[in-house]
């Protein structure tokens, strides 16, 4: 987390640089991105000029977008929703509802992955600078099997392990699940809500919060505390402030640096059929039919964050703006402040892909944002 300067200042006069006056594009949804797209003190997004993000939780934002809901977003009335960010892919049902109510006013859906990221796991247990774990032990911690420190650790310490989960809906809460349900189907299911996803009750000494930040917070404030977060959040390569992880007893447990959680990830696929559908872009790691197998080599809580936009606006500009972001991003423009904020772009060939269905169609599949052919007469207000 804790980055030069000196590569911030270079990013911040790129951007500007190449920043252009672009239509108000307005969107929200997971907080896991959401420095990366806004960007904070030290480090500038990647947002473009006239762009907007509003952090809530994937759940909110996935609402938003799917419903032109503005107050999903924290956003006033009236107010046009353009695109959502989440970690949180869409549900058949969510798929299906949108086709069958909005799809012939709105246009298609355009899913596609934005970064791949890790899930950290921060901590706060005085004494201890040095935590390692493995999947069957976050199964323990995160059900609540494991409920002391000393059962975790294999000491006398009896301090109750606290932890600090996402409310709501949180596509960081899924890529974790996903992760666990893979080593303890009985205790986890896949879910983007937490007390969902734990078959279990949780403790009434755990904590709910908000977003990503309130997990942070709340772990440092409090001895005993565990939680999840993106690594945009943390010092990665600090293990006295996130474990070490591996998925088997026997694996080698790593930090979720970069390097680390680009080698778990490995090289996604971008499909080659059925590319109309916003299912078939989505990368997921578990025990599914459609996931990839949960990596054993590298750091294995890992996954993607998603873009969601439409393929038609009714407002032209708004097409231009968010098919010009996509381009810039798949054409690798902004892979230097993707690793600086601690995440994994997406692979080369992935990202052709993309830039060859949604911008540029190449190959006349009709799902370029704005093809006149499709969009006529329709399109998000």
């Amino acid at each position: 987390m804790f980055k030069r300067t000196v590569i911030a200042a270079s990013l911040v006069a790129a951007t500007l640089a190449s920043a252009q006056s672009m239509a108000a594009v307005v969107g929200g949804g997971a907080t896991l991105p959401e420095p990366l797209y806004n960007g904070n003190a030290t480090w500038e997004g990647i947002l473009p000029s006239g762009f907007s993000y509003t952090g809530v939780g994937s759940g909110g934002g996935k609402t938003a977008f799917l419903t032109n809901a503005p107050a999903s977003i924290n956003q006033p009335a009236g107010t046009n929703v353009d695109f959502a960010g989440s970690d949180s892919v869409l549900s058949a049902s969510e798929l299906s509802t949108y086709n069958s109510t909005r799809a012939a006013a709105w246009g298609k859906l355009v899913q596609v992955p934005a970064v791949g990221t890790s899930v950290t796991i921060p901590y706060h247990r005085n004494g201890v600078s040095n935590l390692q774990v493995n999947a069957a032990q976050l199964c323990g911690v995160f059900s609540g099997s494991i409920a002391t420190w000393g059962a975790l650790l294999g000491n006398g310490d009896t301090t109750p392990i606290k932890v600090i989960y996402r409310a709501g809906s949180s596509g960081t809460t899924e890529l974790l699940a996903r992760f666990l349900n893979d080593s303890c189907p009985t205790a986890f299911s896949v879910s983007s809500t937490f007390t969902s996803a734990n078959v279990g009750t949780e403790p009434s000494t755990w904590q709910a919060v908000a977003g990503s930040a309130d997990v942070v917070n709340a772990v440092n404030a409090t001895d005993g505390a565990i939680g999840y977060v993106s690594p945009d959040f943390v010092d990665t390569a600090n293990n006295a402030q996130v474990a070490r992880v591996s998925k088997l007893a026997s694996g080698t447990a790593v930090l979720p640096t970069v390097d680390q959680a680009q080698i778990a990830l490995g090289s996604a696929t971008a499909p080659s059929t059925d590319r109309a559908n916003p299912a078939s872009w989505a990368v997921t790691f578990g025990r599914g039919a459609s996931d990839k197998p949960v990596p054993t080599t590298g750091y294995p809580i890992v996954g993607y964050t998603n873009l969601l936009v439409g393929q038609c606006y009714k407002d032209a500009a708004d097409a231009t703006a968010v098919r010009g972001f996509l381009d810039d991003l798949y054409s690798g423009n902004h892979d230097l402040a993707i690793g600086i904020h601690s995440f994994v772009p997406v692979p080369p060939a992935f990202a052709a892909e993309v830039k060859k269905a949604f911008i540029s169609n190449a190959g006349n599949e009709g799902l370029d944002i704005g093809n006149s052919n499709v969009c006529n007469g329709i399109g998000r207000s």
